[in-house]
């Protein structure tokens, strides 16, 4: 299933130099024009961790893996029917998402509350943490590593701090 992924966990990823752990062979990740703003935003204003981030992104790198997308008339109408207190970025991701049957990516209780409204299957950085646990790309103690990285580095408010509470028994 193709997914869209929003800057918070762009940025816990991107702030621990492991963006490579959104990527999936099998299914697209997108980010609306919206969350790329955002991103430019960041690099204007000294984020280094999203310095080079192009280099990611399909149209501008060859090699891109994230791909960028615009919302249709559609969604456009949809996006401007959320709440106000939803940034553009998450209000993008939501209605690319309902419109077009994809996954969401997002760590914002708001844009969770209304995925799950509308139900947007959705995800997080921890579900992102945990999978790569399982699915062996990680051990526990680097995933554990990481995830207190990202609470110290781009001050993510997890609610755990021992991915094992999550893993599969």
């Amino acid at each position: 299933m193709n997914q869209l992924v929003n800057s918070t966990v762009l940025s816990n990823f991107a702030t621990v130099q492991r963006l490579d752990l959104l990527r999936d062979p099998q299914n697209s990740l997108f980010i609306p024009v919206e969350i790329y703003h955002e991103i430019q935003e960041a690099q204007e204003a000294g984020y280094t961790f999203y310095f080079d981030f192009e280099r990611f992104l399909h149209p501008f790198s060859a090699h891109g893996w994230l791909k960028l997308v615009t919302t249709n008339e559609d969604e456009l109408l949809l996006f401007t029917s959320l709440p106000a207190k939803l940034h553009p970025g998450e209000a993008a991701c939501l209605a690319i998402a309902r419109n077009r049957h994809w996954g969401f990516l997002t760590d914002d209780k708001a844009a969770r509350l209304q995925a799950n409204e509308w139900n947007i299957p959705f995800s997080g950085t921890l579900g992102i943490l945990t999978l790569a646990v399982e699915n062996g790309l990680l051990t526990l103690a680097d995933g554990n590593e990481l995830l207190r990285a990202m609470r110290i580095r781009a001050n993510y408010r997890s609610p755990i701090d021992d991915l094992s509470l999550l893993l599969s028994r």
